[in-house]
């Protein structure tokens, strides 16, 4: 049996006692509190702080958790209430469409997938939550990084790596995408990452009119696309499923 990090183990210690305190704690009281020596209590109150996980008042020196913490928090939970308002649509869509329906969200430079609904047919599908996207070639992507300036950012920074023959990695000729994507309210992403795969997918917000993910729908590019194009009732069903989980988000009407 593999055996536990004594420091990591130490450290979150020290991470729940500041969390069950109602006020700031000293060093000397960390240290007590946990039976450690100060030496070792300062070193991993150091390395916390260093991280943002937390904080020292500057004036009585008391420690306190940290900003990081809540943002790591606020990303979980925006991600599990996103997931959870995803779940009928995202079923209505597969049953609709007839296709894989996939909800992603921005993390570590790509679409990290937090939600996969199978194509509603008796063949053999690998669930794909968990899974890692790339942002430039991929409908899922190319949603984030048109409508949040973070993935944007993380697009234009990352290797573009050529899939495909279709694959766009001129960072003009990604701009001019990122364009269009917006001006329509969806990406396409058609052989870019997959030969002989399609996909479409929109942005869903929040209550603050903020992007917090993308849902697409995936398939065989004779099933999705149509004399060359993207299906039009496909895509329409798509961006209703995007408007809808934005809604029970509280973002209203977009």
């Amino acid at each position: 049996m593999a055996r536990n990090i004594q420091s990591l183990e130490r450290a979150a210690a020290v991470l729940r006692l500041l969390a069950g305190g109602e006020r700031r704690l000293g060093l000397s009281e960390i240290a007590s509190a946990l039976d450690l020596a100060k030496g070792t209590a300062h070193g991993i109150l150091r390395t916390l702080q260093a991280e943002g996980f937390v904080e020292q008042d500057s004036a009585s020196g008391r420690y306190q958790l940290g900003a990081e913490l809540l943002r790591l928090g606020n990303s979980y939970l925006d991600v599990h209430e996103l997931r959870a308002r995803a779940l009928v649509w995202t079923d209505d869509l597969a049953r609709s469409s007839g296709e894989s329906v996939h909800l992603g969200v921005l993390h570590q430079q790509g679409v990290l997938i937090v939600h996969h609904v199978f194509r509603p047919d008796d063949s053999r599908q690998v669930l794909e939550v968990g899974a890692m996207q790339p942002l430039h070639s991929t409908a899922l992507g190319k949603v984030l990084s048109a409508y949040d300036p973070v993935a944007h950012h993380e697009a234009v920074e990352a290797e573009s790596r050529t899939f495909t023959v279709h694959t766009v990695t001129d960072p003009d000729a990604f701009e001019d995408v990122l364009d269009v994507t917006r001006a329509r309210g969806y990406a396409a992403d058609v052989e870019e990452t997959w030969e002989g795969i399609a996909s479409v997918a929109a942005p869903i917000h929040d209550r603050r009119r903020m992007p917090v993910g993308a849902v697409g729908v995936t398939g065989a590019v004779e099933r999705v696309c149509r004399d060359g194009e993207l299906r039009p009732e496909l895509i329409a069903a798509v961006r209703d499923c995007a408007r809808a989980v934005s809604r029970d988000l509280g973002a209203g009407r977009f």
